[in-house]
C-alpha cells in the first residue's frame, strides 16, 4: 500500500519534467541575428521619429508663418476700412449743417486720435515683423500681432458707434430744425 502511494504520488512529478535543457548552437545564433535585426529596426525607428519631428517643427513654423501673414493681412486691411471710414464719415459729419462750429475741431480730434493710434499701432507691428524683437519665438509674435488684430476691429467697431452716435445728433438737430421752422395751422 505504501508503495502504491509512493508510485501514486511520484508518478505525476516524474511525468511532468522534462529532464535537462539541452542547447542547439544554431538556435543560440538564430536568436543572436534576430536581436542585432531587432536593433537595427529599432535605430532606424528612431530615425524616423525624428525625421517625423523635424517636419512637424516645419509644419509648425510655415502654420505660424500663415497665421501671421493672415493677421498682418486682417490688420492692414482693417486699417484700410478705418482710413477709408474716417476720411468718409469725417467729412460727411463735418459738412453737416447741423455741426456747430465748436464741435468741428473735438470731432476732428477724436477721429485724428483714433488715425493716430492706427498708425503707431502699423508701426509697432512692422518692429515686430521686421527684426527679431526681444528675440521672440514665432508663437509669442503671433500673440501679438493677434492682439493688434483685435485692437483694430475694436478701432473699426468705435468708430462705427462714434459715425452713429454723430449721425443721430444730426438726425435730432435736423429734427428740431423742422419743428422750429414748421408753420402752425390755424
Amino acid at each position: 500500500m505504501v508503495l502504491a502511494l509512493a508510485f501514486i504520488l511520484f508518478l505525476p512529478a516524474g511525468a511532468a519534467c522534462q529532464g535537462m535543457p539541452v542547447y542547439d548552437n544554431t538556435n543560440f545564433i538564430s536568436l543572436a541575428k534576430q536581436l542585432i535585426e531587432s536593433a537595427k529596426q529599432t535605430a532606424e525607428m528612431l530615425k524616423m521619429v525624428e525625421q517625423l519631428n523635424a517636419v512637424r517643427e516645419k509644419i509648425e513654423k510655415v502654420n505660424n508663418a500663415v497665421r501671421q501673414y493672415q493677421a498682418v493681412r486682417d490688420i492692414t486691411r482693417n486699417n484700410e476700412q478705418l482710413f477709408e471710414m474716417v476720411r468718409d464719415d469725417l467729412r460727411e459729419v463735418l459738412n453737416s449743417p447741423y455741426i456747430h462750429g465748436d464741435e468741428v475741431e473735438v470731432i476732428s480730434n477724436a477721429f485724428n486720435g483714433i488715425m493716430e493710434h492706427s498708425m503707431d499701432q502699423l508701426d509697432f507691428m512692422g518692429q515686430v515683423l521686421s527684426n527679431d524683437f526681444l528675440n521672440m519665438t514665432d508663437a509669442e509674435r503671433l500673440a501679438i500681432l493677434e492682439a493688434q488684430r483685435e485692437e483694430s476691429q475694436k478701432m473699426l467697431a468705435d468708430i462705427k458707434h462714434r459715425k452713429k452716435r454723430y449721425d443721430m445728433i444730426i438726425s435730432f438737430r435736423k429734427m428740431q430744425a423742422l419743428i422750429k421752422d414748421r408753420k402752425p395751422n390755424y
